[in-house]
């Protein structure tokens, strides 16, 4: 038994002696069955080995901070990190700075004064704000950008290699403001805009050879990049923008007649970012409509959220007051949605727009649809997002108003905006 004991080892002395009818060449050849031990118990041979804890996952803003790398493009940032809408960002942009020159004199067998054979150095690279139009939100931008530096000059006059341009891709839209000045407006696919300028390159030894100096040493320096400060600020750039109080159902609606996919619910503020759809017609023409979150009264005084949604309105050719006509008194809310929009910047509601009475097939709707046409003049159109009632009549509205924006356009020299 001593013997059976040894060879079976610690693992045995748990099973009880029934398990020890086995021989010991069996013992060996099968594998012994595992110990059923109670949790608060620790044998050294039966222990398993813990698995070592989890680390934990680094925040976002943990991350950003370290990972502002010269170069860093915005695939690559949206691939490791998953950031929300942001329509406001500061950004501190450095240009690369420019190489040193080198000072150095020709060296070859024979020629005694082969003279000074030094490079300039290359400039330094730009960094440029460029428009994607994939992009719809300023997250993907860091908070600095340093362009890349130039290479140094070398001997034989050899100059040194210019510094490639950075390139930070921004929605169409952005604003780009220095302090409180407007330095540039990105609104067109395609449109550029210097942020910052690399420095010159340093200038070598035979940059400053002359008849009275045959032998100079004098090698300068390169310059360091221009530095700016620019905040950017995101206005939602649409031909058309839906304008109304929360849960008149402007998602319900821009989701019936477009791919969008806006979030939808039976609560107000279901919205809280802007999205754009694009309304598709039988001539290839598309359409962009912004559905802005929903405005309170009060908003042009900054209630609630009022200037961060009034401000995607202003890119807007033409809007589309939507009014939830299951509501008391609908006309009224018009005029607020009026009130609101002309207080915030002079103008803005008089923009050519369209009426929209969303909700008809409500019977409160009903009750209400004929004292709005006649307060209207019969302008509004009365449809159901829900049900796509009289869908037709406001996609045939949307496309005269927008025919007559890009009429209006070009009729004073401006390209109209295409997606």
């Amino acid at each position: 038994m001593s013997s059976r004991l040894f060879s079976a080892g610690c693992r045995g002395a748990l099973e009880g002696l029934g398990r020890w009818t086995l021989s010991s060449g069996a013992a060996l050849r099968q594998p012994l069955p595992r110990p059923s031990t109670p949790r608060g118990l620790s044998l050294g041979c039966v222990d398993r080995a813990k698995a070592p804890p989890r680390k934990k996952l680094l925040s976002e803003k943990k991350l950003v901070s370290l990972l502002v790398v010269p170069g860093l493009s915005c695939s690559l940032q949206k691939r490791h990190f998953k950031r929300h809408f942001v329509d406001h960002r500061q950004v501190l942009v450095r240009g690369g700075r420019g190489g040193d020159g080198v000072s150095c004199f020709h060296s070859e067998p024979r020629k005694e004064f082969g003279g000074p054979d030094g490079g300039d150095g290359g400039s330094g690279g730009h960094v440029i704000l460029k428009v994607d139009r994939q992009l719809k939100s300023l997250s993907s931008v860091l908070s600095q950008y340093q362009g890349f530096g130039g290479e140094d000059g070398g001997s034989k006059n050899c100059f040194g290699r210019g510094g490639a341009a950075l390139y930070v891709r921004v929605p169409m839209g952005t604003l780009v403001k220095e302090g409180s000045e407007v330095v540039a407006d990105l609104s067109h696919p395609g449109d550029e805009y210097v942020a910052a300028l690399g420095g010159a390159g340093g200038k070598g030894n035979r940059f400053f050879l002359a008849n009275d100096n045959r032998a100079p040493v004098t090698c300068t320096p390169g310059e360091p990049g221009q530095e700016r400060v620019l905040s950017l600020e995101l206005k939602t750039v649409a031909h058309a923008g839906m304008v109304g109080f929360p849960n008149a159902g402007k998602s319900s609606l821009l989701r019936a007649i477009s791919n969008a996919k806006p979030t939808v619910a039976a609560y107000p503020f279901t919205t809280l970012n802007p999205h754009v759809g694009i309304v598709h017609y039988e001539d290839h023409q598309q359409i962009a409509v912004a559905d802005v979150p929903g405005i309170i009264r009060g908003a042009h005084q900054n209630r609630g959220l009022g200037l961060a949604f009034l401000r995607h309105i202003e890119r807007c050719g033409f809007l589309l007051f939507v009014v939830d006509l299951a509501a008391p008194e609908p006309w009224a809310r018009l005029e607020d949605l009026k009130f609101e929009l002309e207080k915030y910047q002079q103008g803005l509601s008089r923009r050519p727009h369209a009426i929209i009475a969303n909700k008809v097939d409500l019977p409160e709707a009903q009750a209400n649809l004929p004292e709005l046409q006649a307060r209207l003049g019969g302008a509004a159109i009365a449809l159901s997002a829900v049900t796509g009632e009289n869908l037709e009549g406001l996609l045939l509205r949307l496309k005269e108003l927008h025919d007559a924006h890009v009429a209006a356009e070009l009729a004073q020299g401006r390209q109209p905006l295409r997606w």
